[in-house]
């Protein structure tokens, strides 16, 4: 059975070990056939998006480090020159099936600080849009001990969230949970299918199996908390061998984790019951009208802003009754709102410029008061 034939939107997480052999080198056979496996998916009609790791790892041999415990400026060294070649192989890789790849940095306050997060999802949903794969990496040539992540099985299930991927695939050197560590039980059991991430799932997770590798089977456990309170499925699958991807869509052994609630529901509880409301802004019945037929929020339908807001701060749309009709993420400031509300699209770029967009707040970015499901897909 294909796994993934269910899932339009993949986040794909490559670990280092995989990427990387043990003299520094890069597994360019092994990168070629999952470039391969990739591009069938998106020939297939999938959008990707790639968390790779193995900068530190790539950058490691480049300038002739030890192999062991790095200094944090070795790390960032490590990782600045490590960064170039491992985008570079990813586009070779990707460009041999005429696919083009965009690199995406990322540290915490990101996919933590809503304005960053807005911009960040933007350009990935830009990138998809015009065919292309987005390479994601936590940016260790900068990130400190206090600011960083710390593993890319997090990062890639808050960039999977964030993009409201359908699944996370995690690659790893090992083929799904099992019941205990199998390296050291011989009795361990495969899990097949994890339903609810409970204590007791989180106590059979083992501890980083590979120098290489900051995480373990505990990061992926709790990427999975991550990713199914959002409402994305997350498969765990055995990446070493050749064309892991293939594997998977022929029936390979994983583990499952199923999604505690849909996507749709999560991003509504997220931006209904989470964030505080910072202001209100009122509109037109033709706005109200386009609202509810999934349209984003134009300022020309906008008669009143109310309030002092941030971009990316949620705000209250309110119909001509005064009554809340929808709520989302400010997609301009409240000066900014008041200048261009009632004006056409054309007019706020020129008071603008064309750094700004149009929408007060996208429609990606809305949830619609007494809907039963907000069903807009990103992009």
């Amino acid at each position: 059975m294909n796994v993934l034939a269910p899932y339009k939107r993949l986040t794909i997480k490559i670990g280092s070990a995989l990427l990387v052999d043990k003299t520094g080198g890069l597994r360019s056979a092994w990168l070629a056939d999952l470039a391969a496996d990739i591009a069938a998916l998106k020939a297939g009609g999938a959008e990707v998006v790639i968390v790779s790791s193995g900068a530190i790892a790539l950058g490691r041999g480049l300038l002739g480090l030890s192999a062991l415990a790095l200094t944090l400026e070795q790390s960032q060294a490590a990782a600045s020159a490590g960064q170039i070649a491992l985008s570079q192989a990813w586009a070779q890789a990707l460009g041999h099936h005429h696919i083009v790849t965009g690199q995406i940095l990322i540290t915490p306050n990101i996919t933590e600080e809503r304005r960053y997060y807005i911009n960040a999802r933007t350009t990935i949903a830009t990138l998809l849009g015009l065919g292309a794969i987005p390479i994601i990496n936590e940016n260790d040539s900068v990130a400190t001990a206090e600011i960083r992540y710390g593993d890319n099985d997090r990062l890639s299930a808050r960039v999977a969230t964030m993009i409201e991927a359908d699944c996370l695939v995690l690659l790893s050197d090992i083929d799904g949970l099992y019941s205990a560590p199998p390296a050291k039980d011989p009795d361990a059991r495969h899990l097949a299918e994890v339903r609810v991430i409970t204590p007791a799932i989180e106590a059979m997770a083992g501890g980083a199996a590979s120098h290489l590798s900051r995480g373990g089977m505990t990061t992926k456990v709790e990427a999975g908390k991550i990713a199914t309170l959002a409402g994305t499925a997350m498969i765990i699958a055995k990446g070493t061998e050749h064309h892991p991807l293939r594997a998977l869509t022929e029936g390979g052994r994983h583990t499952l984790f199923h999604p505690a609630q849909s996507r749709a529901q999560a991003r509504k509880r997220w931006i209904m019951g989470t964030l505080a409301v910072a202001g209100t802004l009122t509109v037109d019945a033709g706005a109200a009208r386009a609202l509810q037929t999934g349209k984003s929020l134009l300022p020309i339908g906008v008669t009143r802003v109310s309030g002092e807001f941030e971009r990316g701060d949620a705000i209250a749309v309110l119909n001509t009754d005064g009554a809340e009709i929808a709520r989302g993420l400010a997609g301009l400031d409240s000066d900014e709102a008041r200048l261009v509300m009632g004006k056409r699209s054309d007019a706020v770029l020129e008071l603008l410029g064309t750094g700004h967009r149009a929408a007060l707040i996208h429609r990606d970015n809305m949830v619609l008061v007494g809907a039963k499901e907000d069903s807009h897909e990103l992009g």
